[in-house]
Formats: C-alpha cells, sequence, structure tokens
C-alpha cells in the first residue's frame, strides 16, 4: 500500500509573536519542522512526505530538510485548507492509497501514534488522532459561562488524521470558496461520512503560543575527589566539623565531598574544573571555606543560564563513621545552591577494607549533579 504523508508548513507564526515561521524555530536544540519530517521519515510505511510552504520560507526550508530523501516541497496557501488541497492535488500522478495528514508544528508524534493512525485508516477509511477530553466543557460569551457541556461524549482532536486518498481528495475538490476548516476531519465529516477516532498521546501537542517553546534541558556532570588522612583531629565534610584521629590534607578545608560536588556541577555546565578556578597555588584560597567556594561555583552556573536540579553524592570512607551527620551534610549544601535539601542525595559506605581507602588512607567521593537550562 502506497502511504504519503502530508505536513502543512506556510504558517507564520503569528500567535506565538516570533519573526518568522514558528516552525523553522528551535525547540530542545533542533527546528520545529525537522523533528516533525524525521518522525514521518523513519517510519517504513511512509514513502513520501509532502511538505507546503511559503515562496519566502522555500529556500530555508529547502536546506533544512535536504537530507531527507522523501520529501517533496510544494507551494502553501493563504490558509491550512488551501495548504492541504495543493498537496493532495500535487500527488494525484503518483496515486497513493492512503494519505496522512499532520500539523507540522506538531513535533512530538510518536511512531505509535504514526502507526495506529495507518492501521486505522486502513481498516475504515479514514482515522482522526483524538484525545478524551478531562477539562470541564462550557461554552462562553462575553466572559460569562453560558452552558455546559457532557464531557464524556467530547474529545479533543489531534494529527495525524489519515484518510483514503480518493475520498479526502474528493472531499476537498467540494469544498466553496468561503469555507474554511481547522482540521481535515471537518472535511471529511462534512462531504463523505463521520471519520473514525483512534487514541492519541498527551506529548503530541501542537506548538502555537510562545510559552509552549519553552523547554527545560538537562545536563549531567561528575566529579570525583580524593585526600589523604594527615594531621589533625577533625574532617569537614559538607560544611560539618566531624571529630577524627586525623585530619585531610588539603589547600583548603579539604571538603572532599564540597570539592566533588563543584566538579560535578563544573562538568555539567560545560566549564573548567575547581583546580582551573581555586588553584592550590593561590595563598587566598589556603583554609579556604569550601562552602564558599560552593557557593561562587553556583554563580557560575548561573551565569551560564542554568539552575542546579539535584545532586547526588557517594562517601567512601573507612573511617570515621558519617551516618549521624549526613542530615546536616545535606542542609548546609542545599542551603548553598538554593535548593530544598531533599534534592542533595549522600550515601556513605566503606571500601570493605580494599585498596588505600580500605586501609583507611584517606576519603574518595564521587558526585552527580543535574542542572537545567533556563531557555
Amino acid at each position: 500500500m502506497k502511504i504519503f504523508a502530508v505536513l502543512p508548513a506556510a504558517g507564520t507564526g503569528s500567535r506565538a509573536g516570533f519573526k518568522k515561521n514558528k516552525i523553522l524555530q528551535n525547540i530542545g536544540g533542533s527546528c520545529v519542522l525537522a523533528r516533525t519530517v524525521s518522525a514521518f521519515s523513519l517510519n517504513k510505511n511512509i514513502s513520501k512526505i509532502f511538505v507546503c510552504c511559503r515562496e519566502c520560507d522555500r529556500s530555508e526550508i529547502s536546506d533544512l530538510l535536504q537530507d531527507f530523501d522523501k520529501v517533496v516541497l510544494v507551494d502553501g496557501g493563504e490558509t491550512r485548507t488551501e495548504s492541504v488541497r495543493n498537496a493532495l492535488e500535487h500527488m494525484l500522478p503518483l496515486a497513493p492509497d492512503l494519505v496522512l495528514i499532520h500539523d507540522a508544528a506538531r513535533p512530538f508524534v510518536s511512531q505509535n501514534v504514526i502507526d495506529d493512525c495507518i492501521r486505522c485508516a486502513q481498516k475504515y477509511g479514514s482515522a482522526i488522532c483524538s484525545l478524551p477530553c478531562t477539562d470541564t466543557l462550557v461554552q462562553t460569551s462575553n466572559g460569562h459561562i453560558i452552558a455546559q457541556y457532557d464531557r464524556s461524549s467530547a474529545c479533543t482532536l489531534q494529527t495525524p488524521q489519515g484518510f483514503s486518498y480518493a475520498s479526502i481528495l474528493n472531499a476537498y475538490r467540494q469544498i466553496g470558496d468561503n469555507e474554511q476548516f481547522t482540521d481535515d476531519s471537518g472535511v471529511y465529516a462534512k462531504y463523505i461520512a463521520p471519520p473514525v477516532l483512534f487514541t492519541g498521546e498527551w506529548q503530541n501537542r501542537k506548538l502555537t503560543f510562545r510559552e509552549d517553546f519553552e523547554m527545560q534541558n538537562f545536563r549531567t556532570g561528575i566529579g570525583i575527589d580524593t585526600h589523604a588522612f594527615g594531621e589533625g583531629n577533625f574532617v569537614v565534610l559538607g560544611g560539618v566539623k566531624i571529630p577524627h584521629t586525623q585530619g585531610l590534607i588539603a589547600h583548603s578545608d579539604g571538603d572532599v565531598l564540597v570539592h566533588a560536588v563543584m566538579d560535578a556541577l563544573l562538568s555539567a555546565a560545560g566549564l573548567p574544573d575547581i583546580g582551573y578556578y581555586f588553584p592550590d597555588t593561590d595563598a587566598k584560597y589556603k583554609n579556604a571555606d569550601s562552602l564558599k567556594l560552593l557557593s561562587h561555583t553556583a554563580d557560575l552556573i548561573q551565569n551560564q543560564g542554568c539552575k542546579v536540579g539535584n545532586i547526588s553524592a557517594a562517601i567512601v570512607a573507612q573511617k570515621p563513621k558519617l551516618a549521624p551527620y549526613i542530615p546536616r551534610m545535606k542542609e548546609n549544601i542545599a542551603r548553598v545552591l538554593g535548593v530544598p535539601a531533599d534534592r542533595i542525595g549522600i550515601s556513605a559506605g566503606t571500601n570493605e577494607g580494599l585498596g588505600s581507602i580500605g586501609r583507611g588512607e584517606g576519603i574518595t567521593v564521587t558526585a552527580n549533579a543535574l542542572i537545567i537550562e533556563q531557555l
């Protein structure tokens, strides 16, 4: 069975307030249109993808999609209805069996949804992606509710919407000059028959307004630090002074936990390590409070346009016993980073007597940090 896809992409993005077509904007580091085309290109059942575009966007879209061999560019119209009709007429000599029509501004469509659309259209001749209506549904007038609907019999429609090619082409050819439709199910329903629904997915949302493009990018980093025992009668971990028969050898206060956390944060942000920012050759960091250095590290992360998500650290020490001090360590680190204490995870264990740590010669900490880009 020959199956084509149509992606109307001739809008302007005016409701999102962009200076150019919203499908040419980036979301999560990738262009919206490229994401959408990629989803359909990956589907083995679809042999061609017709992208409807405006003349002013054609050159940029052509360059953007040059590596997708299934793509055919066609002229977009003043309305979505005109764009789809142009694509359907353009593919007439190729005589497809089924056509899937999908909003270019829905870049998160899954392969499951595409496959379900194809199966439904093959069986019934039509396939409309839909979700049950979960919110209260009302009719309004002048800012007042004037009627309430039974949401159990209501749903919201998405795309893709699949049809027998002959049927949907016939339907579009009957549209009057002054008729406009918001999607293809309306055209099919008016001129052919009530279309059949299948269940879509929440994440297959349409990008309409500027806030729809706001996504969180997550970045992770790892930090590892080790300090050997030397002279002293306490160690500092997470800003907590813990009595012990020895201290940790270090230029600063030797807070190996905080140092590992700092390196993890800097790694996640793609920045140099703590040796770059706080070198042990600089006298001003002699006996420095590592929590103050952590505060400066947090500023560096913020300057990169990121905020701290969470920290997970594992302390490996044969001695001293650390469990009673861990809640305070978490509180100290959380306070400096400006996150709740439950975003800081700290575990402590021994090395079962193995190696230098197992022999009680020092402490090692491995830390993982997650930071969030503020787009």
